[in-house]
């Protein structure tokens, strides 16, 4: 422990690169490496909680680095989701201790006040002891057994085994009482005088006095157990919100990506049925581009026709124009000529006669 603390004073002092060579690499933070402290990250480590009271967890074997919390708190994605899952496992399971603590500090008050029950003898004592040892390993087994496959991401397999697990705590603590209520049998009228104005800390489970002194109420109030427990819950309830909000928003965009899939396949089979109908009036188009072509064509083949007949005829009117104007022209020479003719005879037949 004390070696941690002089190497986080000496990364503060001279920075976390301070035994990296001029030549070496520096390695680049990454929040996903196995060295670092996932609880840290998410929200706090609870080792941190309880230290030197009699629910210490012991020093994190974990590395606790706030620039590599702040790197995950930036990240987005699957991974951060199950890291913040493991933190509710974690803590969920440290709830349940303290929950079944505060129901047996109940019961405790409830069975000083009845004040009844004969006491248990050495021997079915001693079999209660052993089997409450068979019961701590198959706990801690089952333990293990939900961490890792939470850890695989088996979430539903690991509920299984934590709910098993607090069964067996539960019949384990159903032993423990019947042990401890043999050997408060003998003091058990001074205890129900005692305790018939305590009660049970909500929180954190520990015997308050009934009426008790402001200064000692004070002292509870901000002793480590009860804030340690408070910052649990209140830390349950935020990362709960933060994971469902997670998981909602991750299964609305699976919705709309299905959605939009299934729009793209709509699409799909109606621009295919549509383009048949496209072919197809296409096709019908065509036909009909073709038929007004043909029509065309024979329309255009008749004018054409018409027009040389028209033009034949005017040519051959203005054939007979020019011949009839031919034959004017000769018979007028005729005609003239004839008369030039008579004129000639006329003066030759008086010239005779004269002579």
């Amino acid at each position: 422990m004390a070696v941690l603390a002089a190497a986080a004073l000496l990364d503060e002092l001279m920075g976390r690169n301070r035994n990296v060579l001029p030549n070496e690499k520096v390695k680049e933070l990454n929040w996903e490496d196995s060295e670092y402290c996932k609880y840290y990250m998410v929200k706090f480590c609870p080792h941190d909680l309880f230290v030197n009271t009699k629910a210490d967890l012991g020093a994190c074997p974990k590395v606790h680095d706030d620039e590599v919390k702040k790197l995950f708190e930036e990240a987005k994605g699957h991974r951060k989701l199950q890291y913040q899952e493991e933190f509710l496992r974690f803590c969920n399971a440290m709830m349940s201790e303290v929950e079944r603590k505060i129901v047996k500090g109940k019961q405790r008050l409830a069975l000083n006040q009845k004040v009844d029950g004969p006491s248990l003898s050495p021997a079915q004592t001693q079999r209660n002891q052993e089997q409450i040892n068979i019961l701590n390993e198959r706990i801690n087994g089952l333990e293990k057994e939900a961490e890792q496959a939470g850890i695989d991401g088996n979430v539903e397999q690991a509920q299984g085994l934590m709910k098993l697990c607090d069964q067996l705590k539960d019949e384990r603590e159903t032993l423990k009482t019947q042990n401890e209520n043999s050997q408060w049998s003998l003091t058990a009228e001074l205890a129900a005088v005692q305790e018939k104005q305590m009660e049970v800390c909500q929180v954190c489970g520990a015997f308050l006095i009934v009426g008790d002194a402001q200064q000692r109420i004070d002292d509870h109030l901000m002793g480590k157990q009860h804030v340690g427990y408070s910052k649990l819950r209140a830390a349950i309830e935020e990362i709960t919100t933060i994971v469902q909000a997670a998981k909602d928003e991750r299964r609305n965009k699976e919705d709309k990506r299905e959605r939009r899939k299934d729009r793209d396949s709509s699409e799909r089979d109606k621009h295919r049925r549509g383009g048949s109908y496209e072919r197809e009036r296409d096709r019908s188009e065509h036909k009909l581009s073709k038929e007004k072509e043909r029509n065309s064509e024979g329309r255009d083949r008749r004018d054409k026709e018409r027009r040389d007949r028209e033009e034949r005829r005017d040519r051959e009117r203005d054939r007979k124009d020019r011949e009839r104007e031919r034959e004017r022209e000769r018979r007028h020479r005729d005609r003239d000529g004839h008369r030039e003719s008579g004129h000639r005879s006329s003066r030759h037949s008086h010239s005779h006669h004269r002579r």
